[in-house]
């Protein structure tokens, strides 16, 4: 274990583009079928007749799987490297995934020399066989806690449950050929939490053969016993004891391994790092290693309590105190001189890690921030300690400064993809992502940077659903990122999660729901139609139309009922199938329920309001709004005062757009048509032109098209002044719009005609003058602006 041998994946980079083979990998991952056929029998892909894949390409593509969904990937898509002769393989990492025994084979066969199959719970006792038959060109083999493809006992006196039957048992198969593994030229071997071998003799049976170790991870394992089978291995340089049972009992033969440069012998629990005579014992084993380099210690008493009276009593009288005083941890005064270049103090006895005089370059702990970050990039693989290093890291960035929020952010994402099952992980890490998210530097994330933090909070939400801490954690750091625009690249994906998260919630925890729906309001305005109509194809119509039944059930107004109506008037602009969706979920019932619960609440009416107006807006659904109830109910509100003009201005926009059908479209008695347009005008004419708005068009095709309404000049009105209100409270957004959507021509030629009255073409001469104003120069600041012409 060295700070060395991890690689760290960095996504805060400059804005650079992904490169092209993880884009292109990605792409047939997610469509196989560009370069396999299907076998519909077996649902194996084949490699497609023609096509052949190099080294580094088989590699990546497996590797991408990793990094997208590593439980995803199983024999169906492994098994197209059964082609010997147009794939190759050299290294294959498949930690988490599902993979069986017979997808492993396909992949031992390309002759490996470095396997990871750490986690794989679908591996089994047959996988033992592939490597032993493959294991001639095997350099590294990395089990982990995939244990049950070693066998529990190689004892003779005992049986073991297998397939093969008791006459023809692991057991007595292993003994017979005296070896576990038969990999001769393994390099390095990891295996973890294996406590199930009682016997005496099975880690000589397992490690005596691979004579060429130079790496031996045994972390977690229990039953060691006596280690001097690690004596013959005259290459080893790294061994892992972490977790080890009875981990004082191996110190004595350590001391002999003179090659040795990197020694784990930590403890996640204190209670077993207890040693009789620390100092001495430290002292001993780091004076016995001449070739050490790096130490952990952790989780032990080895460092001692930091006092030096053993010493100082000592007749080693070669050392003064001033150089005592130079090294607080007594058992490593040997390496003053020639200080470690990496040292594990995390979670020691008397909290060695917070002591001034510590012979190491780096050093794991919880003194400091780069203590902190060190022991999250040591132990990636140690979950318990990974968890208590983020906790840590958390306070640091809620009430400190985190000086290197680079390398924090890239240790954070790792540890979460790394363990994405692990909950207080995720936890603890999406908490840290929403200060990095929160900070005022977060302009400075990359693209890329962003997407990842994105993707991994998705995960962790998507793993986690029903744990609230989690969901909050997650939608409150969303909440931090610019809305829509750094998440359109998981566009599909989010709207599903925050969908299930607004129906699904039953504990209560309406902050979570409340959170989802603004989420997905925010996520339905500013996007093209395309998105807002994947939104209603996910079922948010429903979801909201079910949202606001409860809530008229309970008689409960609230934020997320005004926030329902709004997210459906977003989801609908421009969008005739969400219309329909609306209108076919019993919608205008549930208006009017609201609006005879709810009279008084602005901006309930204003949202309801709008939705109806991207309703009316849809020609082929405007008969579904002609009832003498709603008509009435229109009217009624062109005389609303209600959140300024907003209300009144949105029924005068249905009803415009309801009577550009014609008189022949106008099927009820009562209201009239001729009444209704009157009172429309009413109100019209009440409004103040310079009226701020809260309002937002992507686009003026529906108000321009009512310009062209000569039978009833009443729709022109309505829509020149929309027009001419807009271009002159924000001329910056639309005074351009109303140009690159062929408005100025429609005004000019209503401006021709003979059948619009006056004060349309009074309004219409103002959007032209503004909009040439602006266009001449950038603003109407020096403009002789009348609010009320």
């Amino acid at each position: 274990m060295s700070l060395g041998n991890i690689s760290i994946n960095c996504p805060w980079e400059d804005n650079s583009p992904e490169p092209l083979l993880d884009i292109c990998g990605k792409y047939v991952i997610a469509h196989p079928e560009t370069f396999c056929v299907l076998h519909q029998l077996s649902g194996l892909w084949f490699l497609r007749p023609g096509t052949a894949l190099p080294t580094e390409l088989c590699e990546r593509l497996i590797s991408l799987w990793q990094d997208i969904d590593p439980e995803a990937l199983d024999d169906r898509f492994i098994n197209i490297f059964r082609d010997l002769a147009n794939t190759r393989l050299k290294r294959v990492t498949l930690r988490n995934s599902s993979v069986s025994d017979d997808g492993l084979g396909v992949l031992l066969s390309h002759n490996l020399i470095e396997l990871d199959i750490s986690n794989c719970s679908k591996l089994s006792e047959r996988t033992l066989d592939n490597i032993n038959k493959y294991g001639d060109s095997l350099l590294t083999l990395v089990i982990g806690k995939t244990k049950d493809i070693l066998p529990s006992s190689v004892s003779a006196g005992t049986q073991l449950e297998s397939s093969t039957g008791k006459d023809g048992s692991p057991v007595s198969e292993v003994r017979k050929r005296e070896y576990i593994l038969r990999t001769p030229n393994l390099r390095k071997l990891v295996v973890r939490e294996l406590i199930q071998p009682k016997d005496d003799g099975y880690f000589v049976l397992l490690l005596q053969p691979l004579t060429k170790l130079t790496h031996l991870d045994l972390s977690g394992c229990f039953f060691l016993h006596d280690i001097k089978y690690l004596l013959p291995m005259k290459n080893l340089v790294s061994i892992n004891l972490h977790c080890a049972q009875r981990i004082q009992d191996t110190i004595p033969v350590l001391s002999e391994i003179k090659t040795l440069k990197f020694l784990d012998v930590s403890q996640a629990n204190q209670t077993y790092g207890m040693f009789e005579c620390p100092d001495t014992t430290l002292a001993n084993l780091v004076s016995s290693l001449p070739n050490l380099t790096s130490l952990d210690i952790s989780g032990t008493n080895l460092s001692g309590d930091g006092t030096f009276d053993e010493y100082r009593d000592s007749d080693d009288e070669h050392h003064s105190d001033v150089e005592a005083d130079l090294c607080d941890i007594p058992g490593l005064r040997c390496r003053i001189n020639n200080p470690l270049e990496f040292l594990g103090l995390y979670n020691t006895l008397h909290d060695a890690c917070h002591r001034s005089h510590i012979p190491a370059r780096v050093i794991t702990g919880d003194a400091n921030e780069e203590q902190i970050l060190a022991a999250m990039e040591a132990y990636l693989d140690r979950p318990d300690v990974l968890v208590k290093a983020l906790n840590e890291l958390f306070h640091i960035f809620r009430f400190e400064t985190c000086h290197d929020q680079k390398r924090a952010l890239n240790l954070i994402l790792l540890a979460m993809l790394r363990h994405r099952r692990e909950k207080h992980i995720q936890i603890s890490g999406s908490a840290s992502l929403f200060y990095i998210a929160k900070t005022e530097d977060k302009n400075s994330l990359s693209v890329r940077a962003r997407q990842k933090m994105i993707g991994v909070l998705l995960d962790a939400m998507e793993t986690h659903l029903d744990d609230s801490t989690m969901m909050r954690n997650g939608c409150l750091t969303l909440c931090q990122f610019r809305i829509p625009q750094d998440v359109l690249f998981e566009y599909r994906r989010l709207v599903q999660l925050l969908l299930r998260l607004i129906k699904g919630r039953d504990d209560g925890d309406d902050f979570v729901r409340r959170i989802a729906i603004y989420l997905l309001n925010s996520l339905a305005c500013q996007v093209d139609g395309e998105q807002k109509e994947l939104v209603g194809d996910l079922g948010a119509i429903e979801t909201m139309l079910k949202l606001i039944s409860d809530r008229l059930q309970d008689d409960m107004h609230d934020d997320m009922l005004e926030i329902a109506w709004s997210a459906m008037w977003n989801v609908t602009d421009e969008t005739p199938i969400n219309c329909l969706r609306f209108l076919n979920g019993e919608g205008m019932t549930y208006f009017q329920k609201c609006l005879k619960a709810f009279p008084d609440k602005p901006e309930l009416l204003r949202n309801m309001m709008g939705l109806l107006g991207n309703v009316a807006e849809v020609k082929e659904l405007r008969h579904r709004l002609m009832t003498p109830e709603l008509l009435t109910t229109f009217a009624d509100l062109l005389d609303s005062n209600s959140d300024g003009i907003e209300v009144s201005y949105n029924a005068a926009g249905v009803l415009s757009h309801i009577a550009s059908g014609g008189p022949e479209a106008w099927t009820i008695d009562r209201p009239t048509r001729a009444e209704v347009l009157e009172r429309m005008v009413a109100a019209i004419e009440r409004w103040d032109l310079a009226s701020k708005r809260n309002i937002n068009y992507r686009s003026f095709e529906p108000i321009l098209r009512l310009l062209e309404v000569y039978h009833t000049p009443q729709c022109q009105h309505w829509a020149a002044w929309a027009l001419a209100n807009l271009t002159r409270v924000y001329p910056d957004k639309y005074c351009s719009l109303v140009e690159e959507e062929g408005g100025i021509q429609l005004l000019q030629a209503l401006l021709a005609s003979p059948t619009p009255y006056s004060r349309i073409k009074i309004l219409a001469q103002i959007v032209i003058v503004q909009c040439q104003h602006y266009k001449e120069d950038g603003s109407l600041e020096h403009m002789d602006l009348d609010s009320n012409s």
